[in-house]
């Protein structure tokens, strides 16, 4: 079995949907017989005080590094500030995360056979590529989300001269990398178009565990203690950025204020949520309720608190990445009412799956006239949320798909340690 060094943004116990699916993938790859050690960030997306109980972190070089454990796994935690909207903070927080983690990798007593490193950022990859080096370790390149693409689509990233030098780095990344793997399929043809090898680029999406997330009442302690359980609701919970969109929505609350049993709910944090409160305050919306991000452990019942669950992209952004909380929503047994590009993998899973439907982004009228439609029918709806869980159960279940990062770490071992033997070889020689 290999030891396995997973480098990453983001880890548990901070409660974002990649840093959970990157600690369940852990777990499952040390019950499957690998040793793992994991290099991250402090919790700076959500808090999540029971995640931090059951994680505590521990101080190790001051507030510089701390260290925690998960599931019997050793993680490394550099310091971290919480993320705002300035992106120059941003990107020298990534820097000064690169810097130490490599350091610290260089330095460390685990010598990996092999290195993950999930994006963003796209410079992960220049750190796992020298780590590699040090340790003759090939590492894999997870692609969660296509840079520099989403940045240029977004407008973060418009100067043709950082664009060329980001591509440039991206073209790196890619030939550096022993493997990449994507989440969908639409991107996995985006970076062959992109000249990247097909031999060299694994389709493994991301999952959800379906013992964890599973169909429940609506009429739940989350749903009682917000006032929600006899009300038709509309709900989003996430990230609150530009990437979402999430004005539409907002927008389409205010064209549904007249109808008393429609109510709409944004959970969650990020840059955008104070605007989106303004808004919401300025249009004197009393049919939407704003919350902040909700513990992990309670997001099961907060799922299942909704007739429909909201997944947006803006325009541009579809096939850069796919948003992992629909997996979760499906597994729940809740319709998805998608903001996407028609062509999008989020539309094609919904469409695959039967699981809901696709508006275009920014139409904030077409999802009045859906989300009004689905209220006066809803069995109709009830049907598409369990045709998503079914979906879910037979192609995006945990076991399987861990099964297949075990396979591939496994087969880049075996390469891994003949690479060894021929360099011995001819040395010897």
């Amino acid at each position: 079995m290999a030891r396995i060094l997973l480098l990453t943004l983001v880890f548990r116990p901070d409660n974002v949907s990649t840093a959970q699916i990157m600690a369940d993938l852990a777990k499952d790859l040390k019950d499957r017989g690998h040793s793992l050690f994991v290099l991250t960030t402090t919790p700076h997306y959500n808090d999540d005080p029971e995640a931090k109980s059951r994680q505590p972190l521990r101080y190790r070089w001051g507030f510089l590094l701390q260290e925690s454990t998960f599931e019997g796994i050793p993680v490394v935690h550099v310091w971290m500030p919480r993320k705002g909207p300035n992106k120059l903070v941003r990107m020298l927080a990534w820097l000064g995360f690169h810097a130490v983690s490599t350091g610290y990798g260089l330095l460390s007593r685990f010598k990996p056979d092999v290195i993950v490193a999930p994006s963003p950022p796209l410079t992960i990859g220049v750190s796992a590529w020298i780590l590699g080096l040090r340790h003759r370790a090939p590492f894999i390149y997870n692609v969660q989300e296509i840079y520099p693409d989403v940045a240029v689509h977004l407008g973060a990233l418009g100067h043709p001269f950082l664009i060329r030098r980001m591509q440039q780095l991206e073209q790196f990344v890619y030939r550096k990398a022993a493997a990449l793997t994507t989440i969908s399929a639409g991107m996995r043809q985006r970076l062959l178009n992109k000249g990247v090898p097909p031999d060299k680029v694994h389709l493994i999406p991301n999952f959800v565990d379906v013992t964890e997330f599973e169909p429940s009442p609506k009429d739940n302690t989350f749903s009682r203690a917000q006032a929600f359980h006899d009300k038709f609701l509309v709900s989003y919970a996430g990230n609150m950025g530009k990437p979402q969109g999430l004005e539409t929505l907002v927008h389409t609350a205010q064209l549904l204020r007249a109808e008393p049993d429609i109510h709409f709910l944004l959970m969650g944090d990020g840059s955008e949520r104070e605007s989106l409160g303004r808004l919401a305050a300025s249009l004197r919306l009393s049919n939407l309720t704003l919350l902040p991000h909700q513990p992990y452990a309670l997001m099961g019942k907060a799922y299942a608190a909704a007739d429909l669950s909201f997944v947006s992209q803006v325009p541009g952004t579809s096939s850069d990445g796919i948003p992992s909380k629909v997996y979760r929503i499906m597994a729940c047994a809740r319709p998805v009412l998608a903001c996407t590009d028609p062509g999008s993998d989020l539309a094609r899973i919904l469409s695959d799956a039967g699981a809901g439907m696709v508006v275009p982004p920014g139409d904030s009228h077409k999802l009045a006239e859906v989300i009004r439609g689905a209220s006066r029918d809803r069995n109709t709806w009830r049907q598409m949320g369990l045709k998503g869980r079914a979906h879910v159960v037979t192609f995006y279940g945990r076991a399987s798909v861990s099964d297949r990062y075990h396979e591939l770490i496994s087969s880049l071992c075996c390469w891994r340690e003949e690479a060894l033997v021929r360099r011995a070889t001819h040395g010897a020689v």
